[in-house]
């Protein structure tokens, strides 16, 4: 290699390095300062080691990239295989606990929170894991497992299970994950998972309202009938008239 290509790709390794750390400040408001983020970041050290493992991937030292891979998890407790591919501006939050499969790719300005996995569900050598777009926001502890495809803008909710293919800008909660309806479907870059809707408990409070509409319609009938009907013993499985919390307060 020539002087004037190390010089380049020197530069060229410090701009993105650079984009990174401005990347990470303004998805995260504890990041007080560009040296701060430079030096205590776990996740963004851990992107900045896997694009040396996956230099080396791309030019056939396997084994090399294996082992800097292998210290990588080592160091930051993240877990990015030398064969992924990762785009620009991709920010890890805290990151503990992720992984990312070999044939996954990420596309650029996604927002990774800690614990998710990126996971294949076939044996078979070809692409086998998820392929997600550009500015998708992952939540903790999600699951998007099997080669599908994420779309541009999506939000994936904190402990959801994905095995189907994300639209683009959708949002997806739930185990399985599902599409939050349109009323609910967009929140901020963020991805404010206090907020997020749990669409099966919504569904199983709109049928118990309708239950509780159709008895009292029935019941009106009946007397209107003169029809003696004793209620029999109900017992929810729960305290109460109405329906838990879903946040649990």
């Amino acid at each position: 290699m020539n002087p004037l290509s190390a010089v380049r790709k020197l530069v060229r390794g410090a701009q993105l390095a650079a984009e990174d750390i401005r990347a990470v400040q303004a998805n995260d408001p504890a990041a007080r300062s560009a040296v701060e983020v430079a030096l205590v970041y776990p996740g963004l050290h851990a992107l900045w080691l896997h694009r040396a493992a996956h230099g080396l991937w791309q030019h056939e030292h396997r084994m090399a990239a294996r082992l800097l891979a292998h210290g990588n998890r080592f160091l930051t407790g993240i877990e990015i295989h030398p064969g992924a591919s990762i785009g620009r501006r991709v920010v890890i939050d805290h990151g503990m606990g992720i992984v990312i499969g070999e044939t996954a790719t990420v596309g650029d300005g996604c927002l990774l929170y800690k614990g998710i996995v990126l996971g294949g569900t076939s044996l078979e050598r070809k692409v086998r894991h998820p392929q997600i777009g550009n500015n998708v926001v992952i939540g903790s502890n999600a699951c998007i497992l099997g080669a599908i495809h994420v779309g541009d803008h999506a939000r994936i909710g904190s402990g959801s299970v994905v095995v189907r293919e994300v639209p683009p800008e959708a949002t997806v909660v739930g185990v399985p994950a599902r599409v939050i309806v349109p009323k609910h479907a967009r929140f901020d870059a963020a991805l404010d998972h206090a907020a997020l809707p749990d669409p099966v408990t919504d569904m199983i409070r709109a049928l118990a309202a309708q239950n509780e509409t159709l008895r009292e319609r029935v019941t009106a009938l009946e007397k209107k009938m003169g029809l003696a009907h004793e209620e029999p013993a109900f017992h929810l499985p729960y305290d109460g008239d109405d329906l838990p919390r879903a946040d649990g307060g």
